[in-house]
């Protein structure tokens, strides 16, 4: 674990709990030099997704954050999951373990999902020297729970640099294991209930991300908020319990190497029918609450996040969407920011678990049909258009 001075810029960065302070340049505040960027995607996310593969593809992404989480020993890491990959930042001395967790996760993800991670650990200080910034926000999502949102443009130039094979991180040998302790992604696509499922990503245009760019984003958490529950993906009451195979699979890959994987599935079959029972019955075992489990399920989401740009999974009408997509279109039209958008039927839930009885659990949300990586792409698409 890193020493208290290591991790106390973090603590020490103020809470905010209303979402559309993420548009306000107060709430941030600049990473020390000596911090590094460490972060991973999954190549050819999109092809991957076109196959079905979504939620293979989101629970790679969330391997990247468990793996650092549980290496480093620090469960309150800044970090950012963005669907088919993530961003952590940390101090500069946890560096080396980072690569380590982040070399095995890449064995792990091509051995076991068939996927190929890159992943990439980018001094703060080589963001700077470039012109740019890395600062960072704690957004209060519950009582238990905040996230990091970042803002500066370092998250994007890393992301960049790391696709262009700069601060590549190795595989590890072939069979090594990241420590994916409380890797969960054991519930079914949540259905809509308003309309659709919206994966949305703004980001600035060619004139920057000053007071025009935040304007927009605040624009845009307004219309949202106008939705019942803000647009939450998820119900107020956690989804409906329903057994998903494929997630007790893919989670028992997680948990545990082939010779022993028959009895971490049976096991992790057994808890997910004791949970879906506590769900439909309302019973309480022991210290845990069942009804305060489920509210916590669904408070303590990252449906809407800050990385260097807006990122929403919203549950939202058509008629509501379509003032949020003409907002993004004028602004497109202004050069005030571009915007990628991705309508499906359901949403996604990957999970990390801490401890089962703890509150401190985490959930991270993408649509089910490509979510946030399709979004992307129909970005990108737009600016190569002629």
């Amino acid at each position: 674990m890193a020493q208290a001075g290591e991790t106390g810029f973090y603590d020490s960065v103020p809470l905010f709990d209303a979402f559309e302070g993420v548009a306000d340049e107060a709430n941030y505040h600049a990473l020390p030099d000596g911090w590094v960027l460490a972060l991973a995607d999954i190549v050819n996310s999109t092809g991957a997704i076109a196959e079905g593969r979504y939620k293979t593809v989101n629970m790679a992404g969330a391997s990247v954050i468990s793996a650092l989480m549980n290496a480093l020993d620090e469960k309150a890491m800044p970090f950012v999951f963005g669907g088919d990959g993530a961003l952590a930042v940390l101090p500069a001395a946890m560096a080396g373990r980072a690569r380590e967790a982040l070399a095995a996760v890449k064995t792990w993800v091509l051995e076991e999902l068939g996927l190929e991670l890159r992943a990439a650990l980018v001094p703060v200080a080589d963001i700077r020297a470039d012109g740019l910034d890395m600062r960072v926000a704690r957004f209060k999502a519950s009582e238990e729970v905040s996230y990091a949102m970042f803002a500066g443009g370092g998250a994007s130039w890393a992301e960049a640099a790391m696709k262009a094979g700069r601060y590549q991180v190795d595989a590890a040998p072939p069979g090594s294991r990241p420590d994916l302790t409380g890797l969960s992604c054991r519930w079914n696509p949540i259905k809509s209930r308003h309309g659709s499922i919206a994966s949305i990503i703004a980001l600035p245009g060619e004139k920057g991300s000053g007071p025009e760019f935040q304007a927009l984003i605040a624009d845009v958490v307004a219309l949202a908020d106008q939705e019942e529950r803000h647009a939450h993906p998820v119900p107020e009451l956690g989804p409906e319990a329903r057994l998903s195979i494929d997630g007790i699979g893919a989670e028992a890959r997680a948990r545990s190497p082939r010779r022993g994987r028959l009895l971490a599935r049976l096991w992790i079959t057994l808890q997910t029918l004791l949970l879906f029972v506590c769900f439909r019955m309302g019973w309480n075992i022991g210290t845990f609450d069942i009804d305060r489990y489920r509210r916590d399920l669904a408070n303590n989401t990252d449906f809407r996040k800050f990385d260097d740009g807006l990122k929403m999974t919203l549950d939202i009408s058509a008629a509501r969407l379509a003032l949020i997509e003409a907002r993004l279109r004028r602004a497109e039209e202004e050069g005030v920011g571009r915007y990628g958008l991705h309508q499906q039927d359901s949403a996604l839930m990957t999970c990390i678990v801490p401890t089962p009885m703890s509150r401190d659990h985490m959930h991270f949300v993408d649509g089910a049909s490509g979510g946030y990586a399709v979004a992307a792409s129909k970005l990108k698409a737009a600016l190569v258009k002629p």
